[in-house]
């Protein structure tokens, strides 16, 4: 007999949400928060589901899973927009545009032939370029799209509007049928199906897109058996990006993925916890530091960074620690990545 699908609103961190749906529990969410950063962060809730009544959705995301990986495969030898190395910067044409929230939107720039795939692998970015009549120098931002790697003919960014952003302002701005320069792929971090045995993703604002490309292409490789944990930090609910995906995700592979969101200004109907990310905190839903093979990885604002991870000092140099909450979990530079 086919059990009743569990699905549990978010209630007070307990430390046997390190297990995952195939693990016996009677435990319900739980909420990561994010200390020091006053610009973000606070309560937030994790959704527990167990698979057994999700059996024909799954089936179907097992085929459509095997679809994109023969598609990424099949990527790999066909046109590739970016190509790296020597190409310079490519103009691509802006073919739709979809708000997402009061400060966010998402952008479709087609690519330059219909067949062609944009040639990013994961986990890597584009640079994008702008200048405009009165600036010296061009702005240089890099995105990462939030469309999949083997999506034909198109590629997606999200892109939140900061004010006195000159790339971001521009790219809102923009209206369909004009032209944004694009140069990549820029490599960040090479991954490999079950190159880890379980990763956790935190994340503050716009840093989430980089973590939803590594979390998708996971979950999407039906020979990667990675567990993946996500912590999502943002001021409002409203400000919770890609989170329809991400529930996607849980609902899909809950052996395999879960979520916790954190707010800064949680309604009132909120039913996450609220307040800062503590040492204690992460302890609780982290992979162990002693665990052989983790991997951190942390992409957000400066003070995130700063509190979480230590800085990053350049592209080339992740930096050190520094005395932030991960080193004091115990985790060494080498399980932590920063974005």
């Amino acid at each position: 007999m086919i059990a009743r699908q569990v699905f549990r609103a978010a209630q007070p961190l307990r430390s046997q949400y390190r297990r995952y749906a195939t693990e016996q529990t009677s435990g319900g969410s739980s909420t990561l928060l994010y200390a020091g950063a006053a610009t973000l962060l606070a309560g937030g809730g994790y959704y527990f589901f167990s698979q057994s009544d999700n059996a024909a959705k799954v089936k179907d995301a097992a085929k459509t899973a095997e679809v994109k990986a023969k598609q990424a495969i099949g990527s790999a030898t066909g046109k590739s927009a970016f190509t790296g190395g020597d190409q310079g910067f490519i103009g691509l044409k802006l073919e739709s545009v979809e708000n997402i929230n009061h400060n966010t939107k998402k952008f479709r720039f087609s690519l330059p032939e219909d067949d062609q795939v944009s040639g990013l692998h994961v986990a890597s970015a584009l640079l994008t370029k702008f200048k405009g009549p009165e600036m010296e120098k061009p702005a240089i931002r890099p995105y990462t799209p939030v469309s999949d790697e083997s999506d034909k003919g198109f590629l997606d960014l999200l892109v939140k509007k900061y004010n006195g952003g000159a790339m971001s302002t521009h790219i809102h701005d923009m209206v369909p049928g004009q032209q944004l320069q694009f140069k990549g792929p820029i490599p960040k971090f090479a991954w490999s199906a079950n190159k880890h045995d379980h990763i956790a993703l935190i994340a503050g604002g716009t840093g989430i897109t980089p973590m939803y490309q590594l979390a998708r292409a996971i979950c999407d490789n039906p020979e990667d058996k990675t567990k993946i944990t996500l912590v999502f930090a943002n001021v409002s609910e409203a400000d919770i990006l890609l989170k329809k995906e991400f529930e996607h995700l849980e609902n899909t592979y809950p052996q395999r993925f879960r979520a916790f969101y954190v707010l800064d200004k949680a309604p009132k109907e909120w039913k996450g916890n609220t307040g800062y990310i503590t040492k204690d905190l992460l302890k609780t839903v982290l992979p162990e530091s002693k665990s052989e093979n983790i991997k951190i990885f942390v992409c957000g604002p400066p003070p995130m960074y700063k509190a979480i991870s230590g800085v990053k000092k350049s592209p080339s140099d992740q930096g050190e620690l520094d005395g932030s909450i991960l080193e004091q979990l115990g985790y060494s530079k080498d399980q932590v990545y920063k974005f």
